[in-house]
């Protein structure tokens, strides 16, 4: 094996990315080396690569970009012992210290040391990637590479979906990109009585359809507060998830929430924008959530139980294909709202 490798690298503040030559990483102690088949792209990878405010204040460049992550192991460093060698594994991005007073009370996913690969050390888009073996998680040999590079990402639609319980509910998803799409599926299995998309774009309005989604509204052409109301006999939903990041979407979700809804919010606006509180919460006695990654690790126990079983399929997700030197088609394809998830295929 070459003692170096291709990976994806922010090499220094400002938009764009590079393809570099960068050593092969050596596993430290309770680590395994993953040879890296795919990786995905996230919205927060689009957020580094185009270098904007929230970038340019959480990441230390030269960093290698990519949290999407499956592959092969093929070295373990010392103590590391649970995962084998030859192992098809999926990442959990977050790495976390183990010994706050979160990790040691079951809220791992709130560490306040947590680093997160491609964010604050080196991620996934490149040939070779060093990680904790307890992020490391095994999958059937027969797994597709396109729902293996997506169970980090679906961790965080089945962490929104379970927030509440939605059976029997009507529930409203605002937001259908790649994690919108995954929470509806998760929301169909888990037996919603039925499930409302909203999204500015008709690529994704059909996309939520289907997914399952029993209405989807193009929040552009559409007054969506009017039309769920009447869908609902006035009733509004019991149930919001919002994935958009969207003041508008905001507030249309709090107007069609009905008194005493429930609301989970993964969507981050990153600016800020006003909120009517006293009658989108306050007033209508609505139970707010927010909602951070994935609980670790049971997030992973249930969504592999959600894929596993065949109660999700994840396989329509993945709409676009490139290698590690199509990066710039590659991103500006995730960035035109025209795709569900895009995948570097690395070592397939």
């Amino acid at each position: 094996m070459s003692e170096t490798m291709l990976a994806l690298t922010k090499m220094r503040p400002g938009p764009g990315v590079e393809l570099v030559e960068r050593p092969i990483p050596t596993p430290g102690p309770g680590e395994v080396l993953v040879k890296v088949k795919a990786a995905s792209i996230c919205g927060t990878d689009l957020h580094i690569y185009r270098w904007d405010p929230w970038a340019a204040s959480r990441v230390h460049p030269p960093i290698i970009m990519g949290h999407e992550i499956t592959g092969e192991v093929v070295a373990r460093g010392p103590g590391a012992k649970r995962i084998r060698v030859g192992d098809y594994v999926s990442l959990e991005s977050h790495v976390i210290c183990n010994a706050c007073r979160y990790c040691r009370t079951g809220q791992g996913h709130l560490c306040p040391h947590t680093r997160v690969l491609g964010v604050d050390r080196d991620g996934g888009y490149a040939e070779y990637i060093a990680v904790p073996e307890q992020n490391a998680w095994p999958n059937p040999p027969d797994l597709p590479l396109e729902v293996a590079v997506l169970l980090e990402n679906f961790g965080n639609a089945v962490h929104t979906a379970f927030a509440f319980d939605v059976r029997a509910k009507k529930v409203l998803v605002t937001g259908a990109g790649p994690v919108g799409l995954m929470t509806i599926a998760v929301l169909k299995a888990i037996g919603a009585r039925a499930v409302y998309a909203t999204d500015i774009t008709d690529y994704r309005v059909d996309f939520a359809r289907r997914m399952g989604a029993d209405v989807a509204l193009n929040a552009r052409t559409t007054d969506v507060v009017t039309a769920l109301m009447d869908i609902t006999q006035g009733d509004g939903v019991d149930v919001w998830l919002e994935m958009s990041g969207s003041p508008a979407a905001i507030e249309q979700g709090f107007a069609v929430l009905r008194p005493g809804g429930q609301v989970a919010i993964l969507g981050v606006v990153g600016r800020a924008f006003t909120l009517d509180w006293d009658h989108g919460i306050v007033f209508k006695g609505a139970e707010v959530k927010g909602i951070t990654g994935r609980r670790l690790w049971e997030t992973w126990y249930q969504m592999r139980g959600l894929v596993f079983s065949g109660a999700v399929d994840l396989t329509p997700l993945v709409t676009h294909k490139y290698t590690l030197d199509q990066y710039e088609q590659a991103f500006a394809t995730m960035a035109s709202g025209e795709s569900g998830k895009v995948m570097f295929l690395i070592h397939p």
